[in-house]
């Protein structure tokens, strides 16, 4: 620290006549940048952040220290590095290309370091706080900014990206500030960039705002006014209250149109934006892959992959199934399989939507006859579980564990033929496939009195679905749905089975009623007899493992349709803005009020560009939710590099002697890799003085070339109009470089303190 002056100032002088007066006394040079601290009572540092105010605003008293802070040659400012350490000294010595810089990952803070480093390869906007005009347009008493506090850490971070001393940065001090402004990005979760970026453009704008005193603005509609005279007064009346740097980098014009279905009335209104959030063409199908059940024994579950409308309903996917298998969709019942047992049976009329991708969804082929409702119906559809016998841990002879395993069946019963005897037969020949029938050697005759019809089992009645006392077993009919358990650990420890055993000594298995979750004997409960009877398969594990081959039971084959590669076809970026300009119906959520009416209306509604900003961002709107789902589109959308065409989007008349006003060059894209859950941002940009593209990872910077810039993951678009790249094109090679903005020697450690 130099040797301290003293000065004499009045109480109405200004604050930023004690910084020249300073500047001049320590002979500070004009490109060198400087800020004010002043000690109080406590011994501690404050900034004088607002140089326009008075000595008597500040409460500045006689004999006050004020310090003065010059920023390094790097960027950095002395008092934020308490600290030197080994690692600084020699980033200070590194000397690289400006602005190829990279971001330290924070935790999850890649989707912030993605927006920066976009920002921060926009030419006009970095030259802006590179060249220090941000330090006279600082608003601090603007009750819509953020005290300047955003733009001065977004200025810090530019000058120590474009100072060429460093090869990374860590954006603690930026993070921190953006938590406290904006409690959404508080703590460490990922976020959205386009999000990020969003705040960032609000809040550097409104920190950077000529405009003090906000005055009130009536907004117009057109009345019937010629378009030209009502958007020049919608743009003037923006300006009169925001007119920022970012105003006049990013802000462009809509022209909005509404219409009234009912009375017919016209609402022409304009409206600024500061970016265009583009959609994606939606496809209207999904792939479903489905295993078809068939009745016949001898073949395999089939795994089938179905193109369904993406709105379509449960009959729509028997539809698609039954071109490849020929089985009528009336033959179909479909079913979400989880852990060995129903997790739900679907009904025909209930939506798609409410099966995800990773559902396991088998199709079973049942009797043309069985039908749901009444009496009459001539078969019974019945859900049958397989079990094995387990030895108990309390190692009681009276007492059995039992595992469900293998995939459950629904099998068609005629209801003439609804006996044990009978059931066991139809279920031996339904298993033949996997279940080898013992040899007339093995088979004891056994005493046939045991299978008389008495025995029958319980008959279900018009299966309205389960009693209160038993929730799980529901109804179960061709076009019926089964509310399932939930998809709990089987219980290992179901009770001791009442019923009596009335299979032969060498049946290969025993039946039992059980309820939808197949872990307790439905004998136990005080039953509905209008509920329907899920029936389970118990194998002794001796029987099981002589006569049940496992690897059979498990084998499948793939129908010719699962081997076809379902490619998305790329669509054109033009293509996005076309659907962005479509004339769409307000949702219901968000009707209209129509003057004319004097009620809320579903009116229709038509956006079009009238005037494009210098810099224009395009957002692709991948993220697409909805009341069922929520799904990430990974299309591909073909962006040019160089000459995007808007002269065919913007309606405002033109001046066709300069194309070059709706002619955009890339210059950045934010990229979104994986999915909903959990993803990464990265960012390819093109250096304004080198015109090199490289690619951005957080902290480690790539040269690439142009060709690698298009992909799925492109997420969000930077756009600069021709005209302005060139004009901005001699003048990096006409001014001073960046690294002359801080140049003093390091103040000593009494300074360091400074906190």
């Amino acid at each position: 620290m130099d040797t301290p002056c003293t000065a004499q100032f009045s109480h109405t002088d200004s604050v930023d006549l004690v910084l020249r007066t300073a500047r001049e006394q320590f002979l500070v040079s004009p490109q060198e940048e400087t800020r004010l601290w002043v000690k109080n009572a406590e011994g501690s540092f404050e900034r004088l952040c607002n140089t326009r105010v008075t000595v008597l605003d500040a409460a500045l008293k006689t004999g006050q220290l004020v310090v003065m802070e010059t920023r390094n040659k790097d960027g950095t400012w002395p008092s934020a590095q308490p600290h030197t350490t080994k690692s600084a000294s020699e980033d200070e010595n590194f000397q690289g290309q400006p602005g190829i810089c990279g971001l330290t990952n924070l935790g999850n803070t890649c989707f912030m370091n993605s927006a920066l480093q976009c920002l921060s390869n926009v030419p006009q906007l970095t030259e802006y706080f590179l060249k220090n005009r941000y330090l006279e347009e600082l608003n601090f008493c603007n009750p819509l900014g953020m005290k300047g506090e955003i733009a001065e850490a977004y200025a810090d971070l530019v000058k120590q990206a474009w100072s060429g001393h460093h090869r990374s940065i860590v954006p603690h001090v930026f993070k921190t500030k953006v938590g406290h402004f904006a409690s959404q990005f508080l703590g460490y979760q990922q976020h959205d960039s386009q999000e990020l970026l969003s705040f960032l453009l609000d809040g550097l704008h409104e920190d950077l705002n000529r405009v003090k005193k906000k005055e009130y603005v009536e907004l117009c509609d057109a009345a019937g006014r010629p378009d030209q005279e009502v958007a020049q007064e919608a743009w003037q009346n923006h300006k009169r209250r925001n007119d920022s740097v970012i105003v006049d980098t990013f802000h462009g014009l809509f022209k909005s149109t509404l219409v009234c279905p009912d009375c017919g009335n016209v609402s022409v209104t304009f409206d600024p934006f500061c970016y265009l959030s583009v959609p994606l063409p939606v496809s209207h199908k999904r792939v479903m892959e489905v295993f078809f059940v068939s009745m016949d024994p001898r073949r395999k579950p089939e795994q089938h992959r179905l193109v369904v409308p993406k709105k379509g309903k449960i009959s729509d996917l028997c539809v698609a199934l039954a071109k490849h298998t020929g089985v009528s969709p009336e033959r179909m019942m479909v079913a979400d399989v989880f852990s060995h047992r129903f997790y739900k049976i679907y009904q025909l009329e209930e939506s798609l939507s409410s099966i995800l991708d990773r559902d396991d969804i088998f199709i079973y082929e049942v009797s043309g006859r069985s039908a749901i409702g009444e009496n009459s119906r001539e078969d019974v559809v019945l859900p049958i579980y397989l079990r094995e016998r387990t030895p108990a841990r309390d190692y009681n002879n009276s007492y059995y564990g039992l595992m469900l395993f293998g995939h459950p069946l629904l099998v068609s019963v005629p209801r003439d033929r609804l006996s044990w005897d009978a059931l066991y037969h139809i279920l031996l020949y339904r298993l033949s496939r996997y279940v080898t029938r013992p040899s007339s050697d093995d088979e004891d005759d056994g005493d046939e009195k045991d299978l008389e019809d008495k025995d029958n089992i319980p008959k279900p009645g018009h299966v309205a679905g389960g009693s209160s006392q038993d929730p799980g077993p529901e109804q179960a009919g061709p076009s019926s749905g089964v509310a399932g358990g939930s998809r709990a650990p089987v219980d290992n420890s179901a009770g001791p089975s009442h019923w009596p055993q009335r299979a032969r000594r060498k049946h290969l298995f025993t039946l039992q009623t059980v309820n939808s979750n197949g872990t307790s004997d439905r004998s136990t409960f005080n039953e509905d007899t209008h509920a329907q009877p899920y029936i389970a398969i118990d194998w002794e594990p001796e029987m099981k493992k002589r006569y049940y081959d496992e690897v059979e039971a498990e084998g499948y084959v793939k129908h010719d349709c699962v081997g076809y590669v379902l490619k998305k076809a790329p669509v054109r970026l033009q293509e996005c803005i076309e659907l962005f300009t479509t004339v769409e119906t307000l949702e219901k959520e968000n009707p209209w009020y129509c003057p004319s009416c004097k009620q809320h209306q579903l009116a229709t509604k038509k956006l079009d560009l009238w005037m494009l900003p210098e810099t224009l961002i395009i957002h692709l709107k991948r993220f697409s939710y909805t009341k069922f789902s929520r799904e990430k589109l990974d299309t591909l959308v073909e962006f040019p590099i160089r000459d995007l065409d808007f002269s065919e989007f913007v309606i405002k008349p033109q001046n066709e002697s300069a194309p070059e006003l709706y002619k955009y060059d890339l210059i950045a894209v934010s990229n979104h890799y994986g999915g909903l859950r959990d993803g990464h941002y990265t960012t390819f940009a093109c250096n304004k003085d080198s015109g090199q593209w490289h690619y951005f990872d957080d902290s480690s910077v790539s040269p690439v070339t142009e060709n690698q810039i298009e992909s799925k993951a492109a997420y969000v678009l930077f756009y600069q109009r021709q005209d302005v790249a060139r004009r901005l094109q001699p003048q990096p090679a006409s001014s001073d470089p960046p690294a002359s903005l801080g140049s003093s020697s390091p103040p000593n450690s009494e300074f360091m303190d400074v906190n």
